[in-house]
């Protein structure tokens, strides 16, 4: 008979128990869904944070970077989300319809609420939700999210977030921005579900205004998109601190459906942000890219786990790293095709550029497949600048510092520009740029 050893907790860990204990009474949900936040934070007394004799967190060790948790972020009033709001607007002039929800309450005065119900999008927010009758289901995970360390910790604090509904054949004129706001130090801890209807079209850019301290965010995106539909979400990470940004990706798509995302990372001491995609109905796509830049003692994971579960379905996978100092970057991507996922093509590529000898990075591209007509391939690199192309452009009269940051930019644009999306194209450019710039 084995006996398994209690886990020894970190003063984190400890934390993490005090602040369930003096804020549930605070967390809004049914029984069902008390019950899920109780299971929750009793699998990380049992199991403890995720940390590196995990597989999945092998490169990337919250339990050891968490050296303490703070309590989570108190409610806020819409000027103080305003202020936040005036000083960090992440996409300057582009037009866009805006939802804002601030230390996790959705606050429909500063939303534009009226303007996308005219468009046949809905929203609400989540805490009204998680009190209803199906409050349970909103914090239900795909089997290939089982048991995450970062789902769970969000199952068991999640303070809110907002439910969008884009009706059945909408196609939207601008694109949404859901603009999550910090107004104090405390934890983030957020979840939102966004449904694409049948047929309908939806572009979300998904930002972060404010400063959390050393309070973790910890965001999940959960997206239906339904048959025919299209979803493209944008995410940037980006800003120093020494919290850690924790984002979850949940998608679920059905037949002949389109989807589309990009992972922005520039900043962050650490961050994970990691995606579950998942085929449910056959004919469809989904394309992954992400560009990442981390300096100094940064780390930056982009993980992602796509289950084609049935047949004549595609799938990209895109990722391009730039790293300085002595910084890590980690990728892990895994396309798994069911045994009857017949006619699949899967593609994943991860491309890192180390500026410096002491930086770090762990690829690591997996194919699990059972179906035997398949057309699936992976493929990693990581290398220094080219000395010829700099050599060629310095040749050309171009400073060595502006040679380099030409040939960055160039690399990282590679993936930028194959998303394809032009209203943040050049947006997106420039914080490479700014980044370049000070490192």
């Amino acid at each position: 008979m084995n006996a398994s050893m209690p886990v020894r907790h970190t003063q984190a860990e400890s934390d993490l128990f005090e602040r369930f204990e003096t804020s549930k009474s605070a967390l809004s949900g049914s029984v069902a869904v008390t019950a899920l936040r109780e299971a929750a934070v009793d699998q990380i007394r049992d199991r403890g944070l995720p940390h590196r004799r995990v597989e999945e967190y092998k490169y990337s060790d919250l339990r050891a970077f968490l050296k303490s948790a703070a309590p989570l972020s108190e409610s806020t009033d819409v000027a103080a989300a305003k202020a936040v709001l005036d000083a960090q607007d992440s996409y300057g002039e582009l037009e866009r319809y805006r939802i804002v929800v601030a230390n996790g309450v959705y606050l429909p005065e500063l939303s534009d609420t009226d303007a996308l119900a005219g468009e046949g999008v809905t929203i609400t927010g989540l805490n009204e939700a998680l009190a209803g009758e199906h409050g349970a289901q909103l914090l239900s995970s795909p089997k290939s999210a089982l048991n995450d360390g970062l789902i769970t910790l969000n199952t068991a604090f999640v303070q809110g977030g907002v439910i969008v509904d884009a009706a059945e054949g909408v196609s939207l004129s601008k694109p949404v921005e859901l603009v999550q706001v910090a107004t104090s130090r405390g934890a983030q801890v957020t979840r939102n579900k966004v449904t694409v209807g049948k047929g309908a079209k939806l572009r979300l850019l998904e930002t972060f205004a404010g400063d959390s301290g050393q309070g973790e965010i910890n965001s999940v995106f959960d997206y239906t998109v339904a048959d025919n539909a299209f979803l493209a979400t944008t995410r940037l990470i980006i800003g120093g601190g020494d919290a850690a940004r924790l984002f979850t990706t949940i998608a679920t798509l059905g037949a002949e459906a389109e989807f589309k995302s990009l992972g922005f990372i520039a900043g962050p001491r650490f961050t994970r942000n990691q995606q579950f995609i998942n085929f449910t109905g056959e004919n469809s796509e989904a394309k992954i890219y992400g560009v990442t830049m981390a300096g100094g003692d940064d780390l930056a994971d982009q993980t992602l786990i796509v289950d084609h579960a049935v047949p004549h379905c595609n799938s990209r996978e895109f990722f391009k790293t730039v790293l300085d100092g002595r910084s890590k970057g980690v990728y892990q991507g895994r396309i798994n095709v069911a045994q009857h996922a017949q006619k699949t093509d899967g593609e994943m590529m991860t491309q890192a550029l180390l500026l410096s000898e002491e930086a770090e990075m762990a690829n690591k591209p997996e194919l699990e497949i059972f179906a035997d007509d398949v057309i699936c391939a992976h493929g990693a690199t990581s290398g220094q600048i080219d000395e010829d192309l700099l050599f060629y452009l310095r040749a050309r009269g171009i400073p060595e510092a502006e040679a380099k940051t030409l040939l960055v930019l160039a690399f990282l644009s590679e993936a930028i520009e194959e998303y394809d999306e032009d209203d943040v194209t050049e947006g997106l450019e420039s914080r490479v740029r700014d980044w370049l710039a000070g490192h």
